[in-house]
Order: C-alpha cells, then structure tokens, then sequence
C-alpha cells in the first residue's frame, strides 16, 4: 500500500487538503494523514504540489518521432513512455488521412497493444484503442489531412474494428453521412465526433439528434460561427456535446477560453493534437504522409495551414487555468475526467475516486511533472 501526503488533492470540483491519498493498483481512498502512515509500507512526500489523477489524451498523433500513422507498434510504446513525463497515463493514438490497408494493419496493431497495455508490468500509458481521424472527412475542410485518401462514410469498413476504435470524426454532411450515424450507433459503442466538415448548423443539429456527441479540436476544420448562419462552431456551443479544445494559446485564441468553459462546462475536453515533432526540437517533420513544419510551437504546412500542435497536455491545463480563469482542479478534470466521460471509461479512469485505477500525477504550481504513477507503479520520476 502507498500513501501520498502533504499534498493539494484534486477532485473533480474541489481542491483538498490536509489528507493523504491511499493506493495500490487501485485508489484505497482519501484518509488522515495518519490513518495513511498506519497503512502504508510506502510514503510518498508531495510536499505541497498538486497530486492529480493522470491525464487522458484522446487526440494525439504522435510524440518524440513516433506517429500512430506509421504502423509502428514500437512507435506507439515509445509515445506510451514518453508521455508519462507529461502526466498522460492513458491515450488514444490518433490516425489520420491514409491508405485504408494500412489503417487496417493499425487497428489490428492497436488491438494488441491495448491487451499489451493492460499487463501488470507495463511500463507506459495505457493504449486505450485508436481515434480515427477520416478517412469520412470533407475535402473543403481536409485541413492538414491528405485528401487523396478522403472515402465516402461506410459502416461496414469501421464495425469490424469497433472493439479498438472507440472514437471516428467525420464529416455528416458527406453522401452516406446518415446511414453511417445509424449503423454505427445502432452496433458499436464507437464515439461518433464531428470534425473536418463544412455542415452548416442544422445538418450539425440534426447529425447530433442521431447521436453524434463530440466535436473534433473545436474551431478548426469546420465552420465558424455567423450571426445568421451558426455553423458547426455554433451548434458545439449551443448543444449537449463534448468538445475538444487544442489549449496552446495559438490554435484557439486563448480568449475565447472563458467563453468555452462557460458554454460547455463539464463537456470540454482538453486535447494535444501533438504531432510526432512534440517534445523534439523546431523544424521539419510528416503527418500522414505531408511535410510539417514546426517554428516556436506552431505548426504549418507549406501553405500555411495548421497542423496539429506540439502541445504537451500539462502545459494545456496550465493554459487553461492561466487564460481560463479556472481553478485548477477545474483544469485538470478537462484533461481527465471529462475526457474518460467522453469516451465511456469513467468507471476506471478520470478522478481518485475509490476502486479506480491509480493513474496519480505528482506536479508543481507551474504544472510540471514530478511523478507518474500508472495504476499505482511509479514509472516516471523527474
């Protein structure tokens, strides 16, 4: 048994103090201190930093040179461990736009992983399955995606990988768009997220009344919000959805931040979108097959467009808390449990309630990582 103390807990809507957080796999629960001493074989001094759940990053490509487009099952344990530096104990690779042979070869490679991660002795995050960003995309609105891979919505291409991907974007709008929402929500538990489109308001309102309940990295990659026409951008903050925030301070304005945090409170969900240039040094790199370049953070294509962020996740819930005017348990909760809200895994992941994981993130008041516990395995100290 492990006991943490002198530490700032944060719960999902108050920050506590003067208690000691008992784990072993699983969290014990938050005791006196000296109830913690009693029955702990291991003190864990936090010395008054933050002692946080682990964070969720359900969109990210890549990190340190590894992306989840390369069919690399040893790039995708090299992103597990490197993350854990950025208090991530569970994500979710992110394919893009490219051939769909080989997006097949990753849902298969993702599969095993997943049952790989869940052993006892690994050593990084947890692979919660795959986000699939397209191939169902709209060509207006490809963004940083490869367009020459762009497919029609089909069911029958994701339904047999819905074990492993638990979360698709793609445009409703697209020819099949309806028959896609219907079948996946009627045989899978895959999270259907909008994303990449050019739908106007009411083909956004009416994709949701079937079902769609997430928003890709809200803002980009889809229409904005006009007085008379609301848009994609729009119907997000007017409805009941989750919706990603890429909170770098240069993909989204960090003062609309308040705004968001407003308008969708529990149902923001803090992302990184990071490509495999994060945590590497400025210059270029690829993301599905296009060359990106990377100069203080930003991230373009030739042509200027963005694409994705070198955004590591505690530096977004610092953002957040900085420009969100949030305290920050209210941050972290949008890198954790909001975020395993979203993707339907908030019985084991997302908060230090009693009988979850213990995925516990030791950081400073600046949000750096000091330790990384995964299901209570330390296995990442600065």
């Amino acid at each position: 048994m492990k006991a943490i103390i002198n530490g700032r807990i944060l719960l999902p809507d108050e920050e506590v103090f003067d208690k000691a957080l008992l784990f072993n796999e699983k969290i014990v629960g938050i005791v006196d201190k000296q109830s913690a001493l009693r029955q702990a074989d291991e003190v864990i001094d936090a010395e008054d930093n933050y002692v946080s759940p682990g964070f969720i990053d359900v969109h990210i490509h890549g990190y340190k040179g590894a992306d989840a487009s390369d069919a690399s099952q040893a790039g995708i344990r090299l992103m597990a461990k490197e993350l854990l530096e950025n208090g991530v104990t569970a994500f979710l690779p992110t394919t893009t736009t490219i051939e769909w042979e080989t997006l097949e070869r990753i849902f298969w490679q993702l599969r095993e992983l997943s049952k790989e991660s869940e052993r006892a002795d690994y050593p990084g995050a947890q692979v919660l399955g795959c986000h699939a960003e397209g191939p169902f995309i709209n060509p207006l609105r490809k963004g940083a995606l490869n367009g020459d891979y762009i497919l029609r919505p089909d069911p029958d291409k994701f339904l047999p990988y819905s074990d492993v991907v638990k979360m698709i974007t793609f445009a409703p709008e697209m020819g099949g768009g309806e028959n896609f929402i219907r079948n996946m929500k009627l045989y899978s538990d895959t999270v259907l997220s909008i994303g990449h489109t050019y739908a106007n308001y009411d083909q956004t309102m009416d994709a949701i009344q079937q079902g769609v309940d997430h928003v890709t990295h809200t803002f980009n990659a889809m229409t904005p919000m006009h007085h008379r026409d609301p848009g994609v951008v729009g119907a997000a903050l007017c409805s009941d959805v989750y919706c990603e925030l890429i909170a770098d301070t240069t993909t989204v304005h960090p003062g609309l931040y308040p705004l968001l945090v407003k308008a969708k409170g529990y149902k923001l969900v803090l992302i990184t979108d990071c490509i495999r240039g994060g945590g590497l040094p400025d210059g270029e790199y690829t993301l599905g097959g296009l060359p990106i370049f990377v100069k203080n953070g930003d991230c373009r294509l030739a042509d200027g467009t963005i694409a994705g962020s070198v955004l590591k996740m505690n530096q977004a819930v610092y953002n957040m808390r900085k420009y969100g005017n949030v305290p920050m348990h209210q941050a972290v909760r949008m890198a954790s449990l909001n975020a395993a809200k979203s993707i339907g895994i908030a019985k084991k992941k997302g908060s230090l309630s009693a009988g979850k994981d213990a995925d516990v993130v030791i950081m400073d008041h600046r949000c750096k990582v000091l330790k990384t516990f995964v299901r209570g395995r330390k296995l990442y100290e600065r």
